[in-house]
């Protein structure tokens, strides 16, 4: 992701910009991670994506806020914390067709309501992320 962005902010005088710093680091992110997680617990229209998730959001808000650091080109805690590949710590949840897109929809309006994300920055994590979320939905599996 980093990469992609700050190539598209490549200026002739200065250093690319990431989009981490672009959007405000990461006081930005943890808003945009807590945001999230507060509608996946709050809208009825996450409802199979909230059951996939124990009582308490605060630690996966913040685990997922991490991730989105490392993956916008900030700091990569997360990802040097042996956690793993993001696709094969979901490998035991049942993700579906219909709970990817619950994601991706929660995540878009996260991102959305996110004012210090410029508009560009904010398209491409909408792609990409709902990308993500949409892949680790079975293959085969038709959307409902």
């Amino acid at each position: 992701m980093a990469d992609n962005l700050a190539a598209a902010d490549a200026r002739s005088d200065t250093q690319p910009t990431l989009p981490y710093t672009a959007i405000g680091g990461a006081q930005t992110v943890q808003a945009l991670a807590h945001r999230f997680y507060a509608l996946v617990g709050s809208d009825p229209a996450y409802a199979e994506l909230r059951a996939l998730h124990g009582p308490d959001l605060d630690a996966i808000a913040d685990s997922l806020a991490g991730f989105l650091s490392g993956w916008l080109g900030g700091p990569r805690d997360w990802f040097e914390s042996g956690r793993g590949c993001i696709f094969s710590l979901h490998g035991a949840v049942p993700i579906d067709h219909r709970t990817a897109g619950q994601w991706a929809d929660a995540m878009a309006r996260a991102i959305a309501a996110e004012t210090r994300i410029p508009p560009r920055i904010a398209e491409e994590m909408q792609d990409k992320l709902g990308r993500m979320a949409r892949a680790m939905a079975p293959r085969g599996e038709t959307a409902s």
